[in-house]
């Protein structure tokens, strides 16, 4: 395995791919740095160009992009608490007011830094797990699968702050909207008020940009001023490599989380920065999660890297895809001559395993490049908001529009938007409508598959009781981390 390691490694340096490679990164930067776009529009750009190439260089192409997305994504997330991708929700928590305080680069350095680390754990994960693969998937049934998508919704909880119950009901509007359209279980369509748009359900990323992005918009034209509140950028690039580095076990624990949850098919790399993130805020000592602790962007950061990682382990060796980009990347193999299964580890195991050196290379330029365009391009939060509102506008309404490329993705936009906006003013949390609306479908299907399969005997899996102590440990343990928080601080207000 390891003689196989290191030919792979020599026809990945070939400069011929090596091209390909920084072809691919700089694509996947450019896509992550867009609001709207994602890694399923990337490799949907990309997949007529890899027709009839050779299989080295075709994958240094694609997989180049996948890596960096994840890190590219992080510009508008932090500098204007826009998501860029589905990927890097949770940054925005404390990455944006990083930005308001003026310390956007340490916030980039940061997740960058944090980013490269995760996804060359990622890619050794790969490694790692390319020999037992088969076992530890074929383990996880539906009852396991239902049982995780709990572990999801929990989080709902988790990131409520201080009013659960606000975190809770947020969680199950997002169930209720991620319902809408066609039924897993039963032949039916729910909540399409008769409309043909709303029967294939709503697209992911409109209500991502809408829930974050349609309130900053809002803001930005009535508060006067640019987005940071110092009249020039602190230099913090270095600063916050620094703060990766003094936080290395969040970053290990975040990227293991991010490997798992992609490593799991159906379960969807979506919620993985938020699981991250409020296992981050649960384990991290004197944090302030919600208000500009740099350790709120390096969790998810750390994982939504890794995760890519885990999800390729599926793709590739049993052809089920983890996520949109992993489905598109099996058409990728197939163009190429080559078919996900376990020839990937026999006939075609030096492609697999020049996949996994390209992961962690790609990560590693794909970081740095970022750190390089951070000074220029945090400049952009000194402008005036009202000035930059129209061209994220622009932006934003195109990404609504790709969607499904009909009207109604942006009247969607503006009423999911709207309630996005009224949460705001309210001070309902946001976090949780989102991940309900992620796991709406998967938390159903898995639920019915296993009645139907097991009744309720699947309720005594010995898988299923271990993640369910896992959930109420830490819905127990955040409890009364809350209840001692706020014993402290009304000592400290006495």
């Amino acid at each position: 395995m390891i003689e196989s390691a290191m030919e792979a490694l020599l026809i990945v340096l070939d400069p011929s791919r090596l091209i390909y490679m920084f072809l691919g990164i700089g694509i996947g930067v450019i896509v992550g740095l867009l609001p709207g776009l994602s890694g399923t529009v990337g490799m949907s750009l990309l997949l007529p160009f890899v027709f009839g190439l050779e299989p080295y260089v075709g994958m240094a192409l694609l997989i180049g992009m996948i890596a960096v997305i994840h890190t590219g994504d992080t510009f508008p997330s932090i500098l204007f608490g826009i998501p860029g991708t589905s990927g890097s929700q949770a940054t925005i928590m404390d990455g944006y007011p990083l930005t308001k305080k003026g310390e956007a680069s340490r916030a980039m350095g940061a997740s960058f830094f944090s980013s490269m680390i995760g996804g060359v754990i990622g890619g050794i994960a790969l490694y790692l797990t390319i020999p037992f693969a088969r076992p530890l998937i074929t383990s996880f049934s539906s009852p396991e699968l239902f049982m995780l998508t709990m572990l999801g919704l929990s989080m709902a909880g988790l990131l409520a702050g201080k009013s659960p119950i606000k975190g809770i009901i947020s969680g199950i509007l997002g169930l209720l909207i991620g319902a809408i359209g066609s039924a897993p279980a039963v032949p039916e369509y729910r909540y399409t008020l008769d409309t043909l748009y709303l029967t294939q359900g709503i697209s992911l990323p409109i209500v991502a940009m809408a829930i974050f992005a349609f309130p900053i918009l809002i803001t930005m034209l009535t508060d006067k001023g640019s987005v940071s509140n110092h009249a020039r950028l602190q230099s913090g690039i270095l600063k916050g490599v620094m703060d990766t580095l003094k936080s290395k076990f969040l970053v290990f624990r975040s990227a293991v989380i991010g490997a798992l949850i992609g490593f799991i098919p159906g379960l969807g790399g979506s919620v993985v920065d938020w699981i991250a993130y409020g296992a981050g805020q649960k384990t991290v000592k004197n944090n302030h999660f919600g208000s500009g602790d740099i350790r709120g962007v390096i969790a998810p950061e750390s994982a939504n890297n890794a995760k890519e990682g885990g999800s390729l382990v599926p793709t590739l060796l049993f052809g089920i895809p983890g996520s949109g980009t992993t489905a598109i990347l099996l058409g990728g193999l197939t163009l190429m001559g080559l078919e996900a299964g376990p020839k990937m580890l026999s006939d075609d195991l030096p492609v697999t395993l020049s996949i996994v050196w390209t992961l962690v290379f790609a990560n590693i330029f794909g970081a740095l490049l970022c750190m390089l365009l951070v000074r220029p391009i945090s400049k952009i939060s000194l402008v005036p908001g009202e000035k930059i509102v129209p061209f994220l506008l622009v932006l934003l309404v195109v990404g609504a529009y790709q969607s499904t490329m009909s009207w109604g993705d942006l009247i969607v936009f503006v009423i999911i938007g709207l309630l996005g906006y009224v949460m705001t003013v309210l001070d309902w949390p946001r976090p949780p409508l989102l991940i309900g609306f992620v796991l709406a479908l998967p938390a159903e299907r898995y639920y019915w598959i296993s009645i139907e399969r097991y009744g309720w005997e699947w309720l005594m899996n010995p898988l299923v009781i271990i993640i369910a102590i896992v959930i109420v440990l830490l819905l127990a343990g955040g409890t009364i981390m809350k209840r001692v928080s706020s014993k402290y601080e009304s000592k400290g207000g006495m």
